[in-house]
């Protein structure tokens, strides 16, 4: 699997239920990365979307312990599959699998937040990191990847060259496992 992430440079990622700010060029490189794949996201990140709903053009898998929950279809008309535990992810991407052939390696990317990070890290491969060459206050972060590159855990295998909107610096980046 992979992950794909927007981080600052103390590597946060969200602060009070949103993006850290808002870079049209990361969004259009999301999309880029993501359509046609399979993605892995909590409930609060699926809500800070616009209008609360998946993203259209690729299947989401909602991980969420409210059982109550559905959300409402993509504007395509995509229905998310929604999962109350990492056990119920891994039966939907196998069902997902059988179904479809879907790919875990090239078709399944984790998307957020900051818990389901830390739940599926451990079986991403790779990981696609827009990197902001400056810090925001944060509540939420994500695996210090250069910190696990100096201890031979990961390694940077591709970075953009420094692109700047809105008065911010980033590159787009790829970490992969070693």
């Amino acid at each position: 699997m992979k992950c794909i992430v927007i981080a600052d440079k103390n590597w946060g990622i969200g602060k009070d239920g949103g993006l850290l700010v808002h870079l049209p060029g990361d969004l259009k490189y999301f999309k880029e990365k993501t359509l046609g794949k399979v993605l892995i996201m909590g409930r609060k990140t699926v809500e800070s979307l616009p209008g609360g709903r998946p993203l259209p053009g690729r299947t989401t898998i909602v991980l969420t312990g409210n059982k109550g929950y559905k959300p409402p279809a993509a504007r395509d008309g995509t229905q998310a599959i929604v999962r109350h535990s990492q056990t119920d992810v891994e039966a939907a991407l196998r069902d997902l699998r059988l179904e479809r052939g879907i790919d875990l390696a090239a078709d399944v990317m984790v998307a957020g937040g900051e818990a389901v990070y830390e739940m599926f890290f451990s079986q991403c491969d790779e990981m696609l990191v827009t990197k902001i060459d400056r810090a925001f206050p944060a509540d939420k972060h994500f695996a210090d990847l250069d910190r696990l590159a100096a201890a031979g855990d990961v390694r940077l295998t591709w970075e953009s060259a420094s692109l700047e909107e809105n008065g911010i610096v980033y590159r787009f980046t790829r970490y992969e496992r070693v």
